[in-house]
């Protein structure tokens, strides 16, 4: 693999530091890679730019305020982010630390409440609480801040404008340590839109986490693994979306999340008796429904497991038929996943290339950025 087909220079004035407003009049890059053909648009016109005969599947899962500002036994301060899809055990969560922590260190989020290190891996943290597992969400939601990127410090948004400019309009279930960003473009005028033309919504849960953002590493590249991250959906949804597929119709995957989560499924075979199942998971399952809401619940109708499925090209798609994205960070898991789909589709222009035409056409990149769309 050469890192130099990921690479590209951003200018300052491209980065997205705030979303737009409203959300839908961000800008959209289309890629028509049969025809090689590029059409700017802005997002309110998705409608008129989609498929025939399409559907899409989206990612509902809701970010916490998983990053705290936390005091040392010492007294010092320390950033904690909770990787809260990173369960290591009943007690135990991994974290990343902006500073220098130890094993055996116990950090406070205040005079009753606190977690100690217990394990260190890099710069991954493992650390067990002294409260009931159910208040870590609680705690989170009363002392954190939404985990945005670090090159989104200089926005001038408030924590409570982040809270909710950092989250989907659909955002469900609890679990995410980063934002699905491509749909953070979807309004309601969008959807009615849409609806006017029957293009149905289905939704999956994946739980954003390290698997998502974490820099690539060798080891990642000889394994085609990255780290793993919980999923979740409804067995008659992916009924339906099979139905739907068997029709002809052209599924359109909202944002790398989904892709990874449909393929994931997709290559396990989970529905079929005639291939494995997926790995159970190391704890409970109903030890796990109780860790998280309500929402994230174990039965029968339910698929939930984890993936730490690598797609890097060469790639072969099973489910997803186009992509709505954003503009990502360059040498990212993110970029590799998107390059892929481009070589599946036999596209005559590689990522960093089209890449380039956006930033000389004004597109802004990363979390708040504006979306591109490859069908």
């Amino acid at each position: 693999m050469n890192f130099k087909d990921y690479d590209y220079l951003l200018p300052q004035k491209n980065l997205g530091l705030e979303p737009a407003v409203p959300r839908d009049s961000s800008k959209l890059f289309i890629y028509e890679t049969a025809v090689d053909k590029i059409t700017f648009d802005h997002f309110y016109n998705l409608d008129k730019h989609l498929p025939k005969d399409s559907f899409m599947v989206m990612n509902n899962t809701k970010v916490l305020p998983a990053r705290v500002a936390m005091k040392k036994e010492s007294g010092g301060k320390v950033v904690l982010l909770f990787l809260v899809n990173e369960l290591t055990s009943l007690r135990a969560f991994s974290v990343m630390a902006d500073k220098k922590i130890n094993v055996g260190e116990k950090i406070f989020f205040d005079k009753n409440n606190y977690v100690e290190v217990v394990s260190q891996k890099e710069n991954i943290f493992e650390v067990k609480f002294n409260f009931y597992k159910e208040q870590l969400f609680d705690l989170l939601k009363q002392y954190g801040t939404m985990p945005i990127p670090p090159y989104l410090k200089k926005s001038t948004l408030t924590r409570d404008e982040l809270l909710k400019k950092y989250q989907t309009i659909f955002a469900k279930t609890d679990g995410s340590s980063a934002a699905p960003t491509a749909s953070l473009h979807f309004t309601d005028e969008v959807f009615k839109k849409l609806d006017k033309k029957n293009i149905e919504r289905f939704f999956v849960t994946l739980h954003v986490g390290m698997g998502t953002f974490a820099p690539i590493t060798d080891e990642n590249i000889k394994s085609k693994k990255l780290h793993e991250e919980y999923f979740e959906t409804d067995k008659n949804i992916w009924k339906q979306i099979e139905i739907n597929r068997n029709k002809g119709k052209k599924l359109v995957a909202v944002g790398t999340t989904v892709v990874r989560t449909l393929e994931s499924i997709a290559r396990k075979s989970v529905l079929s008796t005639a291939t494995p199942p997926l790995e159970p998971l190391a704890i409970p399952q109903e030890q796990l429904s109780s860790l998280f809401n309500s929402e994230f619940s174990i039965m029968d109708s339910k698929l939930i497991n984890k993936t730490d499925l690598f797609i890097l090209p060469p790639y072969d798609f099973r489910m997803v038929d186009a992509m709505i994205t954003n503009f990502h960070l360059p040498n990212s898991s993110l970029m590799m996943l998107v390059e892929a789909f481009l070589q599946f589709k036999k596209s005559k222009k590689s990522l960093v290339e089209l890449y380039n035409i956006a930033i000389k056409n004004d597109f802004r990149f990363y979390s708040f950025g504006d979306a591109m769309m490859i069908v």
